[in-house]
């Protein structure tokens, strides 16, 4: 593929999307070669448990080959690689990087729920590309690259550092990718003033932009008790224990999920906790033994709490006196806990105090847009970024696509994905032409969020 060539493409897509007039059929965007190199990374099957980043990395390499972007390849933990693309700025100063991150791993799948084979990307009349990773998270770096292919034909260049991240693990926590990345000398030599990284998708022409986000707590509660027959009761068995712990954890669940439905509060505002699985049993070939009563019984929460700190305090006393009580035969502990040492979840700044909320502000300006800042009902790899003092803004600038992330038929429409990287190539832009000072943007006191604007 000739360079200059594909990032025509993209450029004359940008004008057409700014005028509205843009031509629409299957034919456009079969033969778009932003939309097939989508494809071509969709179908790179890097789908937990076992993701093999190999063949991603390997591929994103001769992308950026093509573009023309220096690389290089960190291994913090053995299999577990982060590629890093870099666009030299032609400042003499020493100023604060650019980083677009994105992960390239996927949740899993269930292929038999799926209308098409979620590894085949394939495209329908619509446009409609159905694949894992298609809105989570591998449509943004795609994004990026084609946002650089299209400023370098257009003999564009930066005059800081723009790096171009890919990242490993961040669906299971990330902790062997940005968790080891974030505290190294290599993350220190970048110098970094700004992270973009995933955000949400949005239904108007208000993006919504995540400057903060939820602590994830992945608890697993574990009961024990007297083993016996199964037709006989007897006091405080594993099961009776657990029970109670369910029945004291659905109650506070109930409640927060009552303030969401009546109004009072936003999903974003209140604690989510979920139960991911439970555990017990005796098991045999055909499932498990029905009359002996188990010894051990586990629970697995998935728990985001809103980065209030008195509210962890809270929730920790709540798991030790209610959920998981010594007195009870129970015990917990966190696979995942994420939150700094004094258990506060930084913020950063989304108003104009902030030069990268502004400039981003600018560029969406163009497209007769604006911008929504909320918190991050999910988590990210932003959190480790903010516990760095380093801006980190997360946008996903895609409209108009049902919300599937993790979801069966995840989809990403191809005309929308060209929309999104002419908004993306404005941001990138605005940031790499920016030669002003920046200072740290982040705080740990909690600022006003957007609502979810209905569709």
């Amino acid at each position: 593929m000739n360079l200059r060539r594909g990032s025509w493409f993209g450029f004359l897509f940008l004008l057409c999307f700014r005028s509205q007039v843009c031509a629409r059929g299957p034919e456009v965007l079969e033969q778009n070669p932003a939309v097939q190199r989508f494809r071509s990374y969709l179908r790179i099957p890097t789908v937990h448990p076992e993701p093999d980043y190999g063949p991603a990395i390997e591929f994103l390499q001769g992308q950026a080959k093509e573009v023309g972007l220096l690389t290089r390849v960190f291994e913090f933990v053995p299999k577990k690689p982060i590629l890093l693309m870099t666009w030299k700025g032609s400042s003499k100063e020493k100023l604060q990087s650019v980083i677009l991150n994105s992960h390239m791993d996927v949740v899993t799948v269930e292929e038999d729920k799926w209308k098409y084979p979620p590894f085949e990307a394939h495209m329908d009349e619509e446009g409609n590309i159905y694949a894992r990773g298609s809105q989570d998270m591998k449509v943004v770096g795609m994004m990026y690259l084609e946002a650089i292919r299209i400023l370098k034909a257009q003999g564009w260049a930066p005059v800081r550092d723009i790096h171009v991240l890919w990242v490993p693990d961040e669906e299971i926590a990330g902790m062997d990718g940005w968790g080891k990345f974030y505290s190294s000398k290599e993350f220190d030599e970048l110098n970094a003033g700004i992270v973009l990284d995933e955000g949400h998708i949005s239904y108007n022409n208000t993006y919504i932009v995540n400057n903060e986000e939820k602590a994830v707590w992945w608890l697993v509660i574990q009961a024990t008790g007297g083993t016996g027959h199964g037709s006989v009761y007897f006091d405080n068995s594993a099961s009776e224990n657990m029970f109670k712990s369910l029945g004291a954890i659905n109650a506070f669940r109930d409640a927060q999920m009552a303030l969401v439905r009546s109004g009072q509060k936003l999903i974003e505002d209140v604690v989510v906790i979920n139960s991911v699985y439970l555990k017990s049993g005796s098991p045999t070939p055909d499932g498990f033994t029905m009359n002996v009563q188990p010894s051990v019984v586990e629970a697995g929460f998935d728990v985001r709490i809103p980065p209030v700190k008195e509210l962890g305090h809270f929730m920790t006393r709540l798991i030790v006196e209610e959920w998981a009580p010594e007195g009870r035969n129970m015990s917990f502990y966190f696979k995942v806990k994420t939150e700094t040492v004094t258990g506060e979840i930084p913020s950063t700044i989304a108003d104009d105090t902030n030069p990268w909320w502004s400039l981003m502000r600018k560029a969406v300006s163009k497209f007769n847009a604006t911008l929504s800042p909320q918190r991050a009902n999910g988590a990210s790899d932003s959190r480790f970024v903010r516990m760095r003092g380093v801006s980190a803004l997360g946008i996903t600038p895609i409209q108009n696509v049902p919300f599937l992330i993790h979801s069966h038929n995840e989809v990403m429409n191809g005309y929308e994905f060209l929309k999104g990287i002419a908004v993306t190539t404005e941001i990138v832009k605005e940031y790499g032409s920016y030669s002003g000072s920046t200072v740290e943007q982040t705080s740990s006191e909690n600022y006003n969020v957007g609502i979810l604007p209905s569709r």
